[in-house]
């Protein structure tokens, strides 16, 4: 089942399995072989992947077919090329646009 949910999240996506395996770390094999359902990835990477992805790892698994928060939120790609240590630095400023954001949106409905 994993390895069904994988495919069609990487695809939906819009990325390669090189791209995926760039952004976990993993190689394009390993990739392949959890698709295909030839293995299965260790507890870490279905994290990684539950988390890149906004689904849960019980969708990942098919013990649910509620993906769990990605219905509500949209996917950004991020380029192959995008440094991987840089992520975190990513993560807080989108965290940031959000938090901006809301507040914003506060101080809007505070005025009128």
């Amino acid at each position: 089942m994993i390895g069904e949910r994988l495919q069609e999240l990487r695809k939906d996506a819009g990325l390669t399995q090189d791209e995926l395996a760039g952004i976990l770390n993993i190689n394009k094999h390993s990739i392949s072989s959890y698709e295909r359902d030839k293995s299965e990835p260790p507890d870490a990477i279905k994290i990684l992947i539950a988390g890149y992805f906004h689904v849960t790892v019980d969708y990942l698994l098919g013990v649910t077919d509620n993906p769990g928060a990605a219905s509500n939120q949209i996917v950004l790609r991020i380029p192959s090329s995008f440094p991987s240590d840089q992520l975190s630095e990513l993560e807080s400023y989108m965290n940031y646009l959000i938090y901006k954001s809301k507040n914003s949106c506060r101080t809007a409905a505070d005025q009128t």
